[in-house]
C-alpha cells in the first residue's frame, strides 16, 4: 500500500475526508512545505499581532518578526546566539506556545541571517564590533517599548545572545521586567577548557583514536585569556557536538538547522545565505566574546532568571550557576533542565514553556502588563 493511500485513509478514519484534494497533497517544493507551516502557525487571534518587517537600528535595515496572540501581552525579545546562528527561522517549531503569553519578538543581529542578506558585508564589516552590537540591542529593545507602548519588557538572551543581554540588563535594568539568560556566559575562557576536558574524556571514554589525537593537538587548549583560533575551536566544536554537548544525546545540531528550511519567514534566498551570515559573524566577533569572563559581573538591578541544561559544555552550565549563586539582584532563580544541552528551548520546549509562563511572566502580571 502506497504513502499516499495510507495519509487518504488516515484522512477518512479521523473524520477529516471532506479536506479537498489540494490540501491532502504532498508538497512538492520548499515553497509548499513553508505554506503548510506559514498557515498552521498563523496568528488568528483577535488581538493577534503578526508581522514581519525591517527596523532602522543602528543605522542600518535589520530584519524583525512579531508575533503573539494579543498586543497588549507582555513583550519578549529573544537575543540569538552564535555569534550569527540565528533563532527566527526556527522559532516556528519552538515559539508557538510563549506567543499565548507574550508577544515574542525574534531579531536577525547584525551580520546575521535575513539583516545579512540586506546589507553589503564589506559595508558593515567595520561595525561588527561588541560595543556596536550592544548598541543595537539597546536601540532594538528602546524601539520596542515605543513600538508597543510598554515601559518595561523581558529581555531573553541565548549563548552569545546572553553576553548582549546581560550587558543590556547592567545598562537599562529599568527597561525590563526581567533578564532571561539561556545558555549563559560567565567566564568564556574557563568555559572553553572545561569543555575541551570533557570532550576529550568522551573520547577515551569512547575509544576515538581520532577525536583523541585530534584533541590534543590543540593542547594547551584556551590558555589564559587569549583568544581561541577559530581553526582550533571549530575542531573542538565538532568533537564536542559529536558527543551531545551541545544537544543532549544528539551528535550535533544538525537536525535544528535543517528546520530553518521550513522557515515562513525566510525566503530561498535567505535560506541560501544563512550559513554565509553564520561565517560572517564569528569571523569578525566569536574570537573576542570566548576571551571574557563576565564573572565579574556581581549585581544586576533587574529580576534574573537562568534556563540551564544539566549537559550544557557549549557554554559551561556549571560554571554559569556559579556565577549566578554570588550575584546579587532583586530576583533570582536556576532552572535546570535536566535532558537538555545548550539547546534549552529546542530539547525541552514544554518545560520552557511552563516555566517562562509560571514563574516569568506573574513579574509582567504584578506590574499590571497583561492583556484584560
Amino acid at each position: 500500500m502506497s504513502n499516499r493511500i495510507l495519509w487518504l485513509l488516515t484522512l477518512t478514519v479521523t473524520g477529516l475526508a471532506s479536506l479537498d484534494s489540494s490540501a491532502a497533497s504532498w508538497p512538492e517544493s520548499r515553497s509548499d512545505a513553508v505554506k503548510v507551516v506559514a498557515e498552521i502557525r498563523r496568528v488568528v487571534a483577535d488581538e493577534g499581532v503578526e508581522r514581519l518587517e525591517k527596523v532602522r537600528i543602528g543605522g542600518i535595515d535589520q530584519w524583525v518578526s512579531i508575533r503573539g496572540s494579543d498586543r497588549r501581552n507582555p513583550v519578549l525579545l529573544m537575543l540569538h546566539g552564535g555569534p550569527g546562528w540565528v533563532s527566527m527561522p526556527t522559532s516556528w517549531y519552538f515559539q508557538r506556545g510563549w506567543e499565548e503569553y507574550f508577544t515574542v519578538v525574534q531579531w536577525d543581529q547584525r551580520g546575521a541571517g535575513k539583516t545579512y542578506a540586506a546589507n553589503e558585508p564589506s559595508v558593515i564589516a567595520p561595525s561588527m564590533t561588541r560595543e556596536q552590537m550592544v548598541s543595537d540591542s539597546e536601540e532594538m529593545v528602546a524601539w520596542l517599548r515605543r513600538e508597543f507602548r510598554k515601559e518595561k519588557i523581558f529581555l531573553l538572551g541565548h549563548s552569545w545572545g546572553s553576553y548582549l543581554g546581560l550587558e543590556v540588563a547592567q545598562r537599562h535594568p529599568e527597561w525590563l521586567h526581567a533578564y532571561i539568560g539561556i545558555g549563559q556566559i560567565s567566564n568564556a575562557p574557563e568555559s572553553e577548557r572545561r569543555g575541551w576536558a570533557w570532550t576529550l574524556q568522551q573520547a577515551q571514554e569512547d575509544g576515538n583514536a581520532k577525536a583523541v589525537a585530534e584533541l590534543q593537538e590543540l593542547a594547551p587548549y584556551a590558555k589564559g585569556t587569549a583568544p581561541v583560533p577559530l581553526q582550533s575551536l571549530f575542531k573542538q566544536r565538532k568533537w564536542l557536538n559529536y558527543y551531545g554537548g551541545m544537544v543532549h544525546n544528539r551528535r550535533g545540531g544538525d537536525a535544528e538547522a535543517a528546520a530553518i528550511k521550513l522557515s515562513p519567514e525566510y525566503s530561498d534566498a535567505d535560506v541560501a545565505a544563512v550559513w554565509n551570515g553564520n561565517d560572517f559573524s564569528m569571523e569578525h566577533l566569536l574570537s573576542e566574546v570566548l576571551s571574557l569572563d563576565m564573572s565579574s559581573v556581581r549585581r544586576v538591578d533587574t529580576p534574573v532568571f537562568l534556563f540551564l541544561g544539566r549537559h550544557d559544555h557549549n557554554v559551561s552550565s556549571e560554571l554559569a550557576a556559579k556565577w549566578a549563586d554570588n550575584l546579587t539582584a532583586p530576583e533570582k532563580q536556576i532552572i535546570w533542565f535536566e535532558q537538555s544541552a545548550h539547546e534549552v528551548m529546542i530539547e525541552e520546549p514544554g518545560k520552557t514553556l511552563l516555566t517562562l509562563v509560571q514563574q516569568v511572566r506573574p513579574i509582567a502580571e504584578r506590574a499590571g502588563d497583561i492583556a484584560p
